[in-house]
């Protein structure tokens, strides 16, 4: 069970370039946190977005192509599944309709104030799965 994919436009920055030319990879990494958590706030309820946070647990990206100065390029992310506080995405980085990588990712949800996990509650599933 996937959500609809969300698409986080990117734009290549000289700040992204390193000594050969192209991304530098640590900012693939950036790039996917950006997309999750616009994902996030743009279907989760504000009140939800203002009472919880996001920490990454893990990343596993797989880099096929370089991006290079004033590309285009798009992360399109989708939540595969929630399990207790924790989330999982699959982030592909394109530019056009080449995979330049691909990540999963695993992310815990945590109160705000207490800085502790926070389980995913049914009712914030719907507004990730309207299908379900």
């Amino acid at each position: 069970m996937s959500a609809t994919p969300f698409a986080f436009p990117i734009k290549v920055l000289p700040e992204d370039i390193d000594f050969m030319g192209h991304v530098n990879n640590a900012r693939y990494l950036n790039w996917v946190q950006d997309a999750v958590l616009a994902h996030w706030r743009k279907l989760a309820p504000a009140e939800e977005v203002a009472s919880k946070a996001w920490v990454a647990l893990k990343h596993e990206i797989t880099y096929r192509k370089p991006a290079f100065l004033e590309d285009d390029v798009i992360a399109q992310t989708v939540l595969e599944h929630f399990q207790g506080a924790r989330a999982f995405y699959l982030t592909v980085i394109r530019r056009g309709e080449e995979v330049l990588a691909e990540v999963k990712s695993s992310w815990c949800c945590i109160d705000a104030q207490t800085l502790r996990p926070a389980r995913i509650g049914d009712h914030l599933r719907g507004f990730f799965f309207p299908d379900v």
